[in-house]
């Protein structure tokens, strides 16, 4: 290792070269983008990946991926290892007030008996969940719409925990204590301290792994409305600009696309319209 890696990274970390090149194969297979401040966050969750490779270090691995051609069978795992999956029930909660207020009885008067919703980043399922219980409510109380809910993320880790729909019992404290009555399971043994999705919302959510990054969404119908939810800011304009583009040649004409609140489109030529904060009609 050249003498400048070692002063910058140090003997048990990546070489500059190796981390550029990480974070460039990261940058075009996902869009993420990992700038040098971010270093010591990559190493640390690769180090994940040398236990369960049984590679020694993490320039060994770098020579793994991309002398050795492992990166073809190691590239779910190392995007698995980098993306980053907070969510919670009822995350910024104005955006399902406004689906339960305005966006459903909207499309509902516009003759949309049955609705296709999409949570482009859904993560370990917390807003699918969501969702399908502000759906649930709603075509409990209205008599319709019917619905389906597609929920897709780049992680496998994450799908993986999103179908189980088991979660800690804290995690669910936002919800309140109407739809926990009507829609999450307690263990039989309180020790556990875990909660499940009833199945009724379970049925009504497909899970599959998706790459906003992929230059088409292979989704089947058009649907009505979109959430993609804090996951753009992690995207250089360019990027959020393709990604929204794609979304909304999904979205059928009248749709809503939620975006996070601390996400702008601004200044990105997207056939929308605002209709709340954060909230996007396709026209």
């Amino acid at each position: 290792m050249a003498l400048q890696d070692v002063r910058d990274y140090g003997d048990n970390g990546l070489s500059r070269r190796n981390f550029d090149q990480l974070a460039r194969y990261i940058y075009d297979y996902s869009g993420i983008k990992m700038p040098p401040g971010k270093r010591t966050m990559l190493e640390g969750r690769l180090r994940r990946r040398l236990r369960a490779t049984g590679i020694g270090d993490l320039d060994d691995y770098c020579d793994y991926l991309f002398k050795r051609g492992g990166i073809d069978r190691e590239a779910i795992h190392l995007i698995d290892a980098v993306t980053t999956n907070k969510t919670d029930f009822f995350r910024e909660p104005k955006h399902f007030e406004h689906l339960e207020t305005s966006a459903l009885p909207e499309l509902q008067a516009a003759g949309h008996s049955r609705l296709r919703i999409w949570s482009a980043a859904c993560s370990v399922g917390a807003e699918p969940y969501t969702i399908a219980m502000v759906l649930e409510d709603y075509r409990e109380a209205h008599g319709a719409p019917e619905y389906s809910i597609l929920a897709t993320d780049l992680s496998t880790d994450v799908l993986r925990a999103a179908r189980r729909g088991v979660y800690p019992t804290g995690m669910i404290d936002p919800v309140d204590r109407q739809r926990r009555l009507r829609y999450v399971m307690e263990a039989r043994d309180p020790e556990r301290g875990e909660v499940r999705i009833h199945p009724r919302l379970r049925s009504r959510i497909g899970f599959g792994r998706l790459n906003l990054m992929d230059r088409a969404y292979e989704i089947g119908d058009k649907v009505h409305i979109v959430f993609c939810r804090n996951v753009l800011i992690y995207f250089d304009k360019p990027t959020q600009e393709k990604v929204l583009s794609r979304l909304c040649e999904k979205l059928v004409t009248g749709g809503f696309l939620y975006v996070g609140h601390s996400e702008t489109i601004s200044g990105l030529n997207l056939p929308v319209k605002q209709v709340a904060n954060t909230v996007f009609r396709k026209v």
